[in-house]
Parts: structure tokens; sequence; C-alpha cells
């Protein structure tokens, strides 16, 4: 495709008014006239046939084969001209589709003999599929009248999937710590609750401990030693329903839930449980059962990249009754969601308090500092300051669920919406220590 660039046309519609002047001057003048606007054209066929053309381009690109969601991906591109007698200026743009931010135009200066390289940015708002289906490419002739634009196809498609690079590196913060079992392990008094060894009793010691038949046998007081369990059941529970599709800080609800989803999985399969997935809305989206090791974290991975974006109202009393259900032993169930107000939360009190009777339960949900932003900002207007109420109100009726959470034995969190979430894993650790599961 061959367009006059604006050069040419400014070109062009400068002969107009010296046109005019001849013919004002004398009328016997106009072949001069025509012959200026013929001669202007006739330089921009010229520099359409000196435009390189597109079979001496050499096209290469690389893409990565997955993107993380949050984060900015590139596609690099290399362009050289065959035989190129001069330097050339592309306009290089992707041809994409898929939720990302929409393509950049990067100009690529080429010189003769050397290829050049620039990349385009790829930024997706969401996990999925995205694909670049053409590369578009734009530059001029020699004389700077003409334009050629050509496409080029591809067939790149791309996975965005959660970010897990930054998980690795922050779990292990807390073996570092000797957090979990370690360089060595943890004996915590009272605490664990799977028997290790007997030792003799000192002051100090629980007497709770004491074994009295050993003590009997061996004529001395002896104290049973506990460990911390390592084949617990740890489910992570999302709620898939249109609060968690929510943009915070440039993220969904949903992924920054599944961030910290994936962190508290990796600690939980180094230190020898069991995790699975559960996904739900108004009905179940995703069940994965608790396996061990850590070759499920890709297992983990991959079930939450599937977890899609719904519109539905959540069905808190389907879910986690069909959860409830499904799970034949005492677990932890972490449960990933989102309410309203009181009103809203009244069903999801109900169905947790089922769930706690029968299991650990950890509900987090997401810090939205808009809130706190709008209550805490300087009333200059009337709007503001009835943004501030509602916004006031709605905190309160927030914490008022909470506080009932918290009475029926559920731990309540609330996470950044960035960050590793060092809360959750930490409260996971303490439920563990105490013996709760």
């Amino acid at each position: 495709m061959i367009r006059p660039t604006l050069r040419a046309v400014l070109v062009f519609g400068a002969t107009l008014p010296v046109a005019v002047i001849l013919l004002a001057y004398d009328a016997a003048l106009w072949p001069i006239s025509l012959d200026l606007a013929l001669f202007v054209l006739a330089l921009i066929a010229v520099d359409a046939v000196l435009c390189v053309r597109p079979s001496r381009l050499e096209i290469a690109t690389d893409a990565p084969s997955r993107l993380f969601i949050g984060s900015e991906g590139e596609l690099t591109v290399k362009i050289g001209v065959a035989s190129a007698a001069r330097g050339l200026v592309f306009d290089v743009l992707a041809e994409q589709r898929g939720d990302l931010a929409p393509p950049e135009l990067r100009r690529l200066p080429v010189t003769p003999g050397q290829a050049g390289e620039t990349t385009l940015p790829l930024l997706p708002h969401r996990r999925g599929r995205l694909s670049i289906d053409a590369l578009w490419l734009r530059w001029q002739g020699p004389l700077g009248l003409a334009t050629r634009a050509h496409r080029r196809p591809l067939t790149l498609a791309l996975d965005v999937v959660p970010d897990i690079r930054g998980i690795a590196s922050a779990g292990i913060q807390f073996f570092s710590r000797d957090a979990i079992d370690g360089i060595r392990v943890q004996r915590q008094k009272g605490e664990g609750t799977e028997f290790e060894a007997l030792r003799e009793h000192v002051p100090g010691i629980d007497n709770r401990f004491i074994d009295w038949k050993r003590s009997a046998k061996h004529l001395k007081l002896l104290s049973k030693e506990f460990q911390v369990e390592r084949n617990h059941q740890i489910i992570l529970a999302f709620d898939t329903g249109y609060l968690m599709a929510e943009p915070i800080d440039g993220l969904s609800r949903l992924d920054h839930a599944i961030h910290a989803g994936l962190l508290l999985g990796w600690v939980s399969l180094r230190s020898g449980d069991y995790v699975g997935s559960f996904g739900f809305d108004a009905r179940i989206r995703q069940f994965m059962l608790p396996s061990r090791g850590m070759s499920s974290f890709a297992r983990l991975q991959n079930a939450s990249s599937q977890l899609g974006y719904q519109t539905e109202e959540t069905n808190f009393t389907l879910g986690l009754a069909e959860l409830n259900a499904r799970l034949k032993r005492r677990a932890l169930v972490v449960l990933f969601t989102e309410f309203i107000d009181t009103t809203t939360a009244q069903l999801l009190l109900e169905s947790l308090q089922r769930m706690a009777n029968r299991h650990a339960v950890i509900f987090v949900t997401l810090r939205d500092p808009l809130l706190p932003s709008i209550v805490e900002a300087k009333p200059e207007r009337f709007q503001s300051v009835a943004e501030a109420v509602v916004a006031h109100d709605l905190l309160r009726e927030r914490a008022v669920v909470l506080e009932r959470l918290t009475r029926m034995g559920v731990h309540c969190l609330e996470i950044p919406p960035r960050g590793p979430a060092v809360g959750l894993v930490n409260r996971y650790l303490q439920i563990k220590q105490r013996g709760l599961l």
C-alpha cells in the first residue's frame, strides 16, 4: 500500500497559489501552471517507485513463551534490508488480539549493511491467551513524498499466567529463618500434634506432657515431645464472582488472590503438606485434589491460570457446602473472597459457620486503599463529605463482618494488593504450630 506523505500534500498545495499568481499575471501562462502540478505528481510517483520493496525486507521476531500478569513483556523485532544503498526508518506496530494495553508505535532506524532491532511492549491486563496476528511496517521513499505500508503475518500465541517469579525467593525467606522445618527440626512445647520422642522430665516442662505409664516402668519421670505434623491438607478456595473482577492497583482482586495463594501453596508444599485448589461462584468452576511434593506446584499454577473472570454473583451456600462434602478429613481452608456489606455477607457467614465446625478456616480479603483515602481526604465540597460518610459506613460494616467471623473461630486477614502475603504465611505457620489442624 502506497500513500503520499504530508510533505507531498504540502508541496502539491504550494503549486496552487503559484498557479493563481501566474494566471493573474498572464492567462497565456496556464500551461506552466498545469506543468507545475504534473511535475509534483511525477515526483511523488518516482518516489513511490524508488521505495524499498517488501520482498527485500528480512524480518525476524522473538516473543516470550508466556507472559506474567501485571508485568510487561517484550516482542523483539529485527529488520534488515537486502542490498540497501541508504538508511531507512521504519515505523513498527503490532496487530494484537486479547485483553492487553494498546500497541505502541516504535521507530526503527536501519543502516545499510546492518539490521535494526527494537522491542514492542506487551502489557496484559488479564490472564488467558493473547495473539499477535501481524506486524505492520511503514517507511518512506528517498524524497520523502511517498510512504509504503506492509503487513507481515505472524502466528504468535502467548499464554498469560500468574506471576510466580518472586514466589520462590519470598518463600525461601521463611525457611532461611527456620520458620518451618529448616536446618533443624523445631520442637515447640505443647504445640505439636505428632509424637516424636520421650525425654527426662525437667522443671519448666508442662506437667500435662508427663507419660505416667512409661515413667512408672523406668522409675523416673518422662515427658513426651511433639513436633509439627507435616501431612495436613491445605485447600486454596478462590471466589471467582463479579466482585473479584474489580481492578485494584492495575490487577483484578482475583489475580492478587491467586498470587497470594500460590505463595502459600509453595510454602505448604515445601513443608510437606498436601495442597489443593477450589474455584466457585454461581457454580463450581474447579476442584484439584490435594497433593504433596514440589512437583505439584506446576499443577497448582496451571489450575489457578484456568480460573476465569466471571460476571455472576457468588453462591456461598452452594460452593462451601460442596467443598465441605468433598473434604473427607480435617483441612485448612483458605478462602479468598470479597463482600460489600453486612446484608450481602449474611449467607457467607452462615456457610462459613458450618465450614468452621469441621475445618480450620482462614478468611482472606484484599485491603482496598480507596476507602481509607476517601475517609481521610480533606472535605472541600459537599460531595466529598457525602463520599466520606458512605466510605466510613462501608468500612464500619466491613469491620462488623470480620468481627463476627473472628468470634466464630475463623481467622480473618486483609492482605495488601502488592507484595508477598507475609501475613497469610505467618498465620498458616501459627495454625500449624498451635496444633489447630
